[in-house]
């Protein structure tokens, strides 16, 4: 099956229908119209830079180099959790706690996934790798800056019950415990809802993207669900590991509950 190619005239009228839907949103004084233009021209500009670096990757094919993107990918979506925080950890902590916890369940993910379940050779084969990762970044990033943003928030609106816990006895993780739960399901709650609808609501983008491309629907399923269970465990185990580790960072040795560690929202 051969591949429509599409011109940028093309683009351009797709571009033309987003301007039209901002002149709408203008009209009606949603205060919104300049966010989507920014947010438009970014997806242009950067999805293009990164056509350009992936043509390069793709051909060199170096582990490197596949190394180095993989590490801008990561420092980035670590500054996007801090940034999507109310009440972050101070000191970088917001910051390192999402980015490590993404990297010890998205990159293993990945790196298992691609040396025991596809096996392309070499197995950081960035036509394969980068796209895995990207898509396994992308979701734990959502579901650690849900979880640790859930977590200190209510832990900030719920002071006093932990404060009331801990007088009365029980240990942090006990003060705590619903708390981190209710942070667990904020963050596992898009993916689990993803899985629930996939197929039936909606088709997911690499199936549908596959699909366009010209793959056979049955190869683009098995791909569609190899992604959403392997998301699921980089998801799963990343917002466990942000959750405890955030929960932690809350108390300090003597089990005190030290909200000053949290930043003010501005």
């Amino acid at each position: 099956m051969d591949v429509i190619e599409l011109s940028w005239w093309q683009l351009a009228l797709a571009a033309l229908m987003v301007v039209a839907l901002a002149g709408c949103m203008a009209a009606a004084r949603l205060g919104m119209s300049r966010s989507l233009l920014v947010a438009a021209a970014r997806t242009v500009i950067q999805l293009a830079l990164v056509g350009l670096v992936l043509e390069a990757l793709f051909a060199a094919e170096r582990l490197h180099w596949v190394a180095l993107m993989a590490l801008g990918m990561l420092l980035i979506a670590g500054r996007e959790v801090m940034a999507r925080q109310k009440r972050r950890l101070l000191g970088g902590w917001a910051f390192g706690i999402g980015t490590v916890a993404m990297f010890l369940s998205s990159f293993t993910v990945t790196v298992l996934t691609l040396t025991v379940i596809i096996g392309p050779e070499p197995w950081y084969r960035p036509q394969y790798a980068i796209p895995l990762l990207g898509m396994m970044l992308g979701n734990t990033m959502t579901g650690v800056a849900l979880a640790l943003d859930r977590l200190t928030e209510t832990a900030w609106r719920q002071r006093a019950v932990i404060e009331n816990r801990l007088m009365l006895g029980q240990r942090w993780k006990e003060a705590i415990g619903d708390i981190r739960r209710e942070a667990m399901r904020s963050g596992l709650m898009p993916m689990i809802n993803a899985m629930a609808a996939a197929g039936v609501v909606s088709l997911p983008g690499m199936m549908t993207g596959q699909i366009l491309a010209g793959s056979p629907p049955a190869l683009a399923v098995k791909y569609q669900i190899l992604i959403m269970f392997t998301i699921t465990l980089g998801t799963g185990f990343g917002t466990l590991a942000a959750v405890a580790a955030g929960s932690r960072r809350l108390f300090d040795g003597r089990e005190r509950l030290r909200l000053d560690r949290l930043a003010v929202p501005k």
